[in-house]
Parts: C-alpha cells; structure tokens; sequence
C-alpha cells in the first residue's frame, strides 16, 4: 500500500499572512495523522515564508509517524536536519522569487556538492530522497551519489493542458519509475497532484509515497482537515490499483 505523507506548509500560508498564531500547523499535523496520514511533510523554506524553525521542533516531538523535512542542500538546512533528526529528508532546488518548487533538482550538474550532505544525513540514521524529474539521468545521478530515494515531480503531467501532453508526462514518469525500481532506489511522487489526477499514479504500483499538500489543505478549507486526509487516503489504498 503505498503512503501518504500530507504537506501542510498552506496551513503556515495562511499563519504568516498576518503574522498571528493561527492556524497552527503542528495542530494540523496531529488531525492529518489522525486522519490516516502515514507522514507529515513541511518545507523549511530559506526565507521562512510559511514553515517556522519553531514549527519543525514541534511537530517532530508530537507526531507519532514520519517527519518528510523538505529542504534546500545548504549548510544550514543540513545542520538544523542533523539537530532535529526528521525521520526522512528531501533535498529540493529553493528559488526565492518562485511560489512553489518549480522543479527536481539537477542532480547530474550538482551530484558531487550533494555527497557530503547526503552522507551526514544517513549517519544519523535520516533517510534522504532528492526530488527530481522525470528524466533518468536524474534518477540514475541520485543513486550515485547516495540517496535513498527519488521524489518524481510530477508537475509538468499535473499542470498539462493537453491529453497528448498528459500522456506524454505519464510516460516520463513511468520510465523514471522503472529506471529507479531497476536500480534499487525507493520511488515517491508529488507535486501538483489532486483528487482528481491522482488515479494513473496510483496504478503504478513501485510508487511507494505520495506527499500532496495544497489540494488537501485546499478542500480542507472547505470540508475539514480530516475528512479532505481521509479522503485522499482512500484514493492511494491499495485496493484502488489495477482498477481501469
């Protein structure tokens, strides 16, 4: 059955847009788990726009599954991830101009940088991912260099406007997918995905993780937080693959 890890940065969105006390995300992150969630994933941004230092302590001390910090490879990102000890790491490219990630790491280009990085994380016990696209020089890069995991972004299939460009990205990612099963890396998705894309994803089944968050934090908004998780959920089950 594959996890679901569910993001809560939005929750710190709306927080830091006046700067208050609410919503708080560590409370998100218990009703998500309770909710069913298999993991809790937050981005500590460079520029703290949503998630807080404060918010990552918190949640790893009252979470009872996985902490997912997403974070960029620098040497301070590294240094509070060796002090709060996530359960998982995932290493993400941080522009300070852009709304969200606009896309994987170039792991080929910057592979040799990582090393020591990504070294430090697994003496500790941390598991790291790195989030990529869909290309399989990228998978292949982040095998060489240590990870343990590739995150597929899976932006450009959920953003396609096109059926020919959908079916296009859905092809990418399969091929990353399979690359990485070959090659013995853990498989996990995210980016852009929805209630409603979600389905062709779900029928490949070495995708081990999904980590979603602005859909779910989006519906929670208007049916709740528990009832948006569990609803997504039921959509990754295991029992939803292989159906047509």
């Amino acid at each position: 059955m594959a996890r679901l890890g569910v993001n809560i940065d939005h929750v710190a969105t709306i927080r830091q847009a006046r700067r208050t006390t609410e919503p708080d995300p560590v409370a998100a992150a218990v009703i998500a788990e309770l909710a069913g969630a298999d993991g809790i994933t937050l981005h500590l941004r460079e520029d703290r726009r949503h998630i807080q230092d404060r918010d990552v302590s918190l949640i790893r001390k009252v979470i009872q599954s996985r902490l997912n910090l997403e974070m960029a490879a620098t040497a301070e990102m590294i240094r509070i991830a060796l002090k709060e000890k996530p359960h998982a790491v995932c290493l993400v490219p941080e522009k300070r101009a852009e709304l969200t990630t606009e896309g994987g790491l170039d792991v080929v280009s910057s592979g040799p940088s990582l090393k020591d990085g990504i070294r430090k994380l697994r003496r500790k016990g941390i598991d790291v991912s790195i989030f990529v696209d869909p290309d399989p020089r990228q998978v292949i890069a982040s095998h060489e260099i240590g990870a343990d995991a590739v995150e597929i972004h899976t932006g450009l299939y959920a953003n396609a406007l096109k059926k020919a460009d959908e079916t296009r990205e859905l092809e990418r990612i399969h091929r990353a997918v399979e690359i990485a099963q070959e090659i013995g890396l853990g498989i996990h998705a995210g980016h852009g995905l929805t209630y409603q894309n979600i389905h062709p994803l779900v029928r490949m089944e070495a995708i081990e993780e999904f980590n979603i968050g602005h859909s779910i934090i989006s519906r929670a908004v208007l049916v709740g937080l528990d009832r948006a998780v569990r609803e997504m959920k039921d959509l990754v089950r295991c029992e939803f693959r292989n159906r047509d």
